[in-house]
């Protein structure tokens, strides 16, 4: 549940609109809706430290949804000074991970250095997100983020907003009415060369980034940017009678030329290609939908100066983060996926960055990210099904003895306007949903993860006169507990006599969740396999260290909740080769990892992205302890 609710903007004393002077310019299916969510305010929960890396100066991660992001920095009194997202663009596209197992150690790559071959690799996708809004809920969706981030952003602060065709131009007038159209400053265009594929029109080869400020007195400085073909320019002054620039002349009246090899920088950006899947910045983070750090480097150099906060709430792989912090801004990364935090940590810690990670506990950061918890909830749910008979409303159903079938509603974790069940939430269950359902239900489930006033809403069910279908409440969040289990490992420590490290061993491990992925992708296999194209299945050796991608120890604590303090840790790419501090090492992984200090935890990530911790036993016999 969330501990309070935190207005979107200050009171009106402070100088800024309050919600009902703001006029709806773009009206669509649910929009009558959002001002209640918007006039309930934001959802502050309770956010935990997970992490210090270094001094945690430097900036901040915070695992969590944008609206509960703001809600907890408007707690803390915190502004932000720029701000870029690059939020879902409603494409219909479901973006995926390629997950590696790694060779393995025991049996393979004896000989340091030596490659790996294309066909030795074995990789299965694992989903990240899906892109899959209609326009209605994903400008809901939008509209309240956005101004989540209004309600955080300084008086000199610029927000950039990086969208394509799909949806930019709604979001544009969205943008307008939230914050105003004299504060829109650019609609800059990014254009790249890239593959072109059928089309039955031009081929779309841009990208739209929206600029607006909060006001006049917003941070910018003007870019100039290398002429490609150096040329000829004359040379002008201002004319102060004729109020223009002419061309300037020297004492005989012969034209000044100039060599020009810069120029001021347009809303035009050819100049900056896509992330090249062979550059190094590509190969270190891969990740789907990275941005190129030029691109970052740019908006963050006109719109901020040496301290000022850089913020991205849709933080991906962290790109923003990691240019602000080479630029000498403080960082806040912020995104809702396991994956975006687990690889903005790793990339902000390889470049010697000191930071803290944080998670916000709404109830559903149980799987890697909300899709992958709403894939789940199906299988979690006794008896929920598909039913032809239901439309896309209701989940699906369950069948009970006495009442039939039994209509099931679970909030999408997609989106966060669902998750708290108001009023208005199950008046629209009433209307559009009950109604919908055949004649024959007697009984529906409406599971909730956070409830804004039980009482007042078991009153409005009580007291609504228009169905006799009885309605039963369910909160979520029992169902999802203790549905995260931790991966198995078997381990021992070890520092001999004289021994400057301790040095931690895997003897075993195993991921109940690792092996379901790849024994769905080794039957998926199968069925599509022929005699012409034999399918070969990923195996997992008896030891199982080639599902482990990165390995973390703590030497401070030995308390399995206490906050991570790393002394150590190492990654292991997918040939099997060590990266320290992320640098790539010739040093192939023989399922240890050392440390000065007597270790107290390991921590173990999965090749899926799943982190275990475990408390460690004393250092063996032969220890000088």
């Amino acid at each position: 549940m969330a501990l309070r609710y935190i207005p979107f903007y200050p009171d009106p004393t402070e100088g800024q609109a309050i919600l009902n002077n703001f006029r709806r310019t773009l009206l669509y299916h649910g929009s009558e809706q959002l001002s209640d969510d918007l006039r309930r305010g934001m959802p502050l929960y309770e956010v935990e430290e997970q992490e210090q890396v270094g001094d945690g100066a430097d900036g901040t991660i915070v695992r969590g949804e944008c609206v509960s992001a703001c809600a907890w920095l408007r707690e803390q009194g915190r502004k932000v000074d720029l701000v870029y997202i690059d939020p879902p663009f409603a494409s219909g596209a479901d973006y995926a991970k390629q997950v590696y197992v790694r060779p393995r150690v025991a049996e393979k790559l004896k000989t340091a250095g030596q490659e790996v071959t294309s066909d030795e690799l074995k990789a299965f996708e694992e989903k990240m997100y899906g892109d899959v809004w209609d326009k209605e809920k994903y400008l809901n969706w939008m509209y309240e983020n956005l101004t989540a981030i209004k309600s955080i952003m300084s008086e000199r602060a610029s927000i950039y907003v990086h969208l394509d065709w799909h949806i930019g131009h709604y979001v544009k007038v969205l943008m307008d009415e939230i914050f105003g159209e004299d504060n829109f400053v650019n609609d800059i265009v990014w254009h790249y060369a890239k593959f072109a594929g059928k089309s039955s029109g031009f081929h779309s080869n841009h990208d739209m980034i929206l600029f607006y400020s909060m006001g006049d007195e917003k941070c910018f400085h003007k870019l100039r940017v290398p002429v490609k073909n150096q040329r000829k320019q004359t040379a002008r002054v201002w004319d102060a009678e004729q109020k223009k620039a002419v061309q300037a002349r020297d004492e005989n009246g012969n034209l000044i030329y100039y060599d020009q090899t810069d120029k001021a920088l347009d809303d035009t950006w050819m100049d900056i290609p896509l992330v090249n899947p062979m550059a190094k910045e590509r190969k270190e983070i891969d990740y789907a939908t990275q941005k190129p750090e030029a691109l970052l480097e740019r908006i963050i150099k006109a719109s901020s100066d040496e301290g000022m906060l850089v913020a991205d709430f849709f933080g991906g792989s962290g790109v923003t983060a990691a240019v602000a912090h080479r630029l000498g801004r403080p960082f806040l990364h912020v995104d809702v996926g396991l994956n975006s935090v687990q690889t903005a940590r790793d990339r902000l810690a390889a470049a010697k960055a000191g930071f803290y990670v944080y998670e916000v506990k709404d109830g559903v950061q149980l799987y890697r990210n909300p899709v992958q918890t709403m894939d789940k909830i199906k299988e979690l749910i006794p008896g929920l099904k598909n039913e032809d008979d239901v439309d896309e409303f209701w989940e699906g159903v369950v069948t009970d003895s006495k009442d039939g079938m039994v209509p099931v509603y679970v909030p999408n974790l997609m989106d966060s306007t669902t998750k708290c069940l108001t009023t208005a939430l199950m008046n629209r269950i009433l209307r559009l949903g009950i109604p919908s359902l055949p004649a024959s239900v007697k009984k529906v489930r409406v599971y909730y993860i956070d409830m804004e006033d039980e009482k007042a809403i078991r009153k409005f069910i009580r007291d609504d006169k228009s169905t006799l279908v009885e309605i039963e409440l369910c909160d979520l969040k029992p169902v999802l507990d203790g549905t995260v289990l931790e991966d198995d490992a078997a381990v021992h420590v070890t520092h001999g006599a004289g021994e400057l490290l301790y040095t931690v061993h895997i003897d075993h491990f195993l991921s109940d969740r690792v092996e379901q992925k790849i024994s769905a992708y080794n039957q998926k296999g199968f069925a599509n396999a022929t005699d012409k194209r034999p399918f070969q299945p990923i195996e997992i050796s008896e030891e199982g260290l080639e599902t482990i991608e990165a390995l973390s120890l703590d030497c401070e604590s030995s308390e399995r909740t206490a906050v991570w303090h790393s002394a150590s840790d190492l990654r292991i790419d997918k040939a099997g080769f060590v990266i320290r501090g992320g640098v790539k090492t010739d040093e192939l992984w023989d399922g240890t990892i050392q440390s000065t200090e007597r270790p107290l935890r390991l921590r173990i990530r999965n090749i899926c992205g799943d982190e275990s911790i475990y408390v460690l036993d004393a250092p063996t016999d032969d220890s000088n302890e």
